[in-house]
């Protein structure tokens, strides 16, 4: 009689692998004492450009760093460098994510001693980047009126994963038709747990209430769901 050959997941061993490094990074930043946030958008967001934002509001109070990850250039790298931050440039040519093996080994190149606060600026992508844990503590989607209130539905594996998710442009909701309403409510349908916060990063709206928020996360350097708690224990949003 013969065998029925075996099948392996390909993927299902990508991602094994990929925890095995997740914890061992969550395990050097605990040691570190340090939070880091994995920033995730779809290209256009304002990603970087809220990122920007949120720096210069922190800037003096706590010691910052960024790893940036994309495609191709390092142009984002050279916006966070400008504001006299460090930045550490990821290309991933092909690869549409960052996985906790590309962070470990920019880790050995990148010191992060006496850091209070890693953002680590993943490829824009709503898929990908949301199956691969990095090791860190804070997991904060980035979304964009303009985009449609439907995104949350189309995409729910990234916002369900979401620790914080920033509804950014509302500046432009009126020209863009989109109803942040609606947006809040399908965020809130796939992920009830999320801390939401509406802002523009252009205009400094709403931006008051994350930064205060970020600060209260970065002053217990502990956090959210990646730590088994709820985010909404660091004060009330939307």
């Amino acid at each position: 009689m013969e065998s029925t050959p075996g099948r392996i997941s390909v993927q299902t061993h990508v991602l094994n692998a990929n925890q095995q490094t997740a914890a061992a990074n969550r395990e050097r930043f605990a040691t570190e004492g340090l939070l880091v946030m994995n920033l995730m958008s779809a290209p256009g967001a304002g990603k970087t450009t809220l990122l920007e934002a949120t720096i210069k509001a922190l800037q003096g109070q706590f010691q910052l760093a960024v790893i940036e990850g994309d495609l191709q250039t390092d142009l984002d790298a050279q916006r966070i460098e400008a504001l006299g931050v460090r930045a550490y440039q990821i290309t991933t040519g092909t690869v549409c994510h960052l996985d906790a093996r590309m962070v470990a080994r920019a880790l050995d190149a990148f010191p992060i001693s006496g850091l209070d606060l890693l953002v680590v600026e993943n490829v824009g992508n709503l898929i990908c980047p949301a199956s691969f844990d990095l090791g860190e503590g804070l997991r904060v989607v980035v979304c964009s009126v303009a985009e449609g209130a439907e995104k949350p539905k189309k995409y729910p594996v990234m916002f369900n994963k979401a620790n914080v998710v920033l509804i950014n442009k509302i500046d432009l909701a009126a020209a863009s038709g989109a109803d942040l309403n609606e947006l809040m409510t399908n965020v809130r349908d796939v992920n009830p747990d999320a801390t939401i916060f509406a802002l523009s990063s252009r205009t400094g709206e709403g931006m008051g209430a994350w930064i205060h928020w970020l600060q209260q996360a970065v002053e217990l350097r502990a956090v959210p769901v990646m730590a088994g708690m709820s985010s909404r224990r660091l004060g009330p949003a939307l």
